[in-house]
């Protein structure tokens, strides 16, 4: 989870991956328990962007992992970059994929989990399906293995709403390994760690306008 609220949060010393780069952008690869960018805690100040700013001081953030996601992130070097790369997260353009294993066996080979989700005001951070205020929000998903412990999937977001992933698939029956939020009792203690992790990103390079896909393999 990203925390919205100022306490100390499990701390990372992994280092992060640099998996490409060039002028414009970095491709790297998130640990899971490291924050995204800085909490409110004064001890939260350890995150991916103070790290990478240390080498790439015009580094800047137009997308998020939570907390406890592991994976790729692409990470603008600069205004002109960061400006494209929103957009086209903006237009929905940019393609994502995560690996997740899940709690028991997911009959349907493939699918999509089409449910509206909105703020949980009174379990912040949770995330609820509100079919009333909820924003639209759409999972895809593929069978890749089945297991004696769980169901190995993949997944492609349209969306990109808080917590889309872990909520679909606890609405699903089927909630993530190791989810403190939405996992029962019994496939939270099936994992030490968030089973989920974005293994790759699709999109157009802002300098040459050709399709760039990188890619970051989970590490479960």
């Amino acid at each position: 989870m990203q925390p919205s609220e100022p306490y100390l949060v499990p701390h990372s010393s992994e280092a992060i991956d640099i998996l490409y780069a060039d002028r414009d952008l970095l491709l790297v690869r998130k640990p899971d328990l490291l924050l995204t960018i800085p909490g409110r805690h004064p001890k939260n100040k350890d995150c991916l962007i103070a790290r990478l700013r240390q080498d790439y001081p015009s580094a800047s953030i137009v997308h998020r992992l939570d907390l406890d996601t592991s994976g790729i992130m692409v990470i603008p070097l600069n205004k002109p970059t960061h400006g494209h790369i929103s957009r086209q997260f903006q237009q929905r353009t940019v393609k994502k994929d995560y690996h997740a294993i899940v709690f028991g066996a997911v009959r349907q080979d493939g699918g999509e989990i089409d449910l509206p989700i909105a703020p949980d005001w009174s379990n912040r951070p949770r995330q609820k399906i509100c079919h009333e205020r909820g924003k639209q929000a759409l999972t895809r998903f593929e069978v890749l293995e089945r297991m004696d412990h769980g169901t190995r999937l993949l997944l492609k977001p349209v969306t990109g709403r808080s917590h889309q992933l872990r909520i679909h698939l606890a609405q699903l029956g089927h909630p993530i390994l190791g989810c403190d939020l939405y996992a029962h009792d019994q496939a939270l203690g099936m994992a030490d760690r968030l089973m989920l992790h974005a293994s790759s990103l699709e999109f157009e390079h802002p300098a040459s306008g050709k399709l760039m896909k990188g890619c970051c393999p989970p590490g479960f």
